[in-house]
């Protein structure tokens, strides 16, 4: 049973029996109950309950994915709007979402969708096949999928199915991500994984909880794991005012950065007020330049400016002889000059994913 729902798709209730995937990494339990390891918050699950993502269900001892092929949105986007400046600059990747969420944070840009399942305890999504989000990549042109919108982890196994997929046609994959999955789903995705755009939100616990209703820890070791395994990491931070823009905070998330790698991307956005958080000003040009200038002297060699087009922060510039090698207005390229992965002015190593 569904009902057509104006753009959204279809709406499909528990009784219909392909409406649910069997989920991927969890374990059964006593009574019934099912531990579902795919994020940090590894939900103890009830028979008939939903976990915190509200996308994933025990039904008598058994946990589905409640979102499999259902998609909420797709698009094709530039992939500096993910953002990844070091990531096949200048292509094009097929952005895909599901609904829901495994945070909650007071700021988010996409609440109508990530949300939705938790608010109004609804699965809303157009039924496409994991075949057919590969098709759509190729035909737009694309070089690559991008899992984001909502958080790709929540949508686990239609992000791994349709990813395998890809990357026997060529395609690359990426995650824009909170970074809250578990050890065991990265090492299950990484084979095919890409590339990572993680939010770091902040550097406190106190943020995390009281804005995200999630931990830090999990994210800086999710962080440091995937730039173990080979996968291409850049990070993100959202700059709130009077809540994470201390010069202490930024010291340590640079900081932070620096001990994985120098040259990991830093991408330092402007905030403005949306969703539950109204009452917190935009951030200031000001600010933003002053916490990129923070990255830059702890050691960073990128370090880029979000959300205010027209900044020299934009640009990527050869951390060796400053010449710019990348030229940037918002999301578009002006100027392409790395050649092979390379500065063409004096031969260093750019690195990224260039080809």
């Amino acid at each position: 049973m569904w009902i057509i729902i104006g753009g959204y798709g279809s709406i499909f209730t528990l009784k219909e029996k392909n409406a649910m995937k069997k989920a991927y990494l969890y374990k059964k339990q006593e009574k019934g109950k099912v531990l579902c390891f795919l994020c940090n918050h590894r939900c103890l699950i009830a028979d008939g309950k939903r976990g915190i993502c509200c996308v994933r269900e025990n039904k008598k001892g058994v946990l589905y994915s409640l979102v499999y092929e259902k998609l909420i949105s797709s698009n094709v986007d530039p992939i500096e709007k993910k953002p990844f400046f070091h990531f096949l600059p200048g292509s094009k990747a097929f952005s895909i979402a599901t609904v829901g969420c495994n945070f909650r944070c007071l700021h988010c840009q996409n609440h109508e969708i990530s949300q939705l399942p938790e608010r109004e305890a609804t699965i809303i999504g157009k039924r496409v096949s994991c075949e057919e989000i590969v098709s759509m990549a190729l035909q737009y042109n694309c070089a690559s999928i991008s899992y984001t919108y909502t958080e790709p982890t929540i949508f686990f196994e239609y992000a791994y199915d349709t990813a395998k997929i890809a990357r026997t046609k060529g395609l690359k994959n990426n995650f824009v991500t909170n970074g809250y999955m578990t050890a065991e789903a990265l090492d299950m995705i990484a084979p095919y994984l890409d590339g990572a755009n993680v939010d770091l939100k902040a550097f406190s616990e106190e943020f995390y909880k009281k804005v995200c209703g999630a931990k830090l820890k999990p994210v800086l070791e999710n962080i440091a794991k995937m730039h173990d395994l080979g996968i291409w990491v850049e990070v993100t931070t959202l700059i709130i005012p009077t809540l994470n823009d201390s010069e202490d905070e930024l010291r340590g998330i640079a900081r932070f950065i620096h001990s994985l790698s120098p040259e990991i991307p830093w991408h330092v956005s402007a905030f403005y007020p949306t969703y539950k958080m109204l009452d917190k000003p935009r951030t200031s040009p000001e600010t933003i330049r002053h916490a990129r200038e923070i990255g830059l002297e702890e050691g960073l060699r990128y370090v880029y400016t979000g959300n205010i087009p027209g900044e020299e922060g934009e640009n990527t510039a050869c951390p060796h002889c400053n010449n710019i090698l990348i030229r940037r207005l918002g999301y578009h390229i002006a100027e392409n000059g790395i050649t092979e992965g390379k500065c063409p002015h004096c031969g260093t190593p750019i690195a990224g994913v260039w080809h």
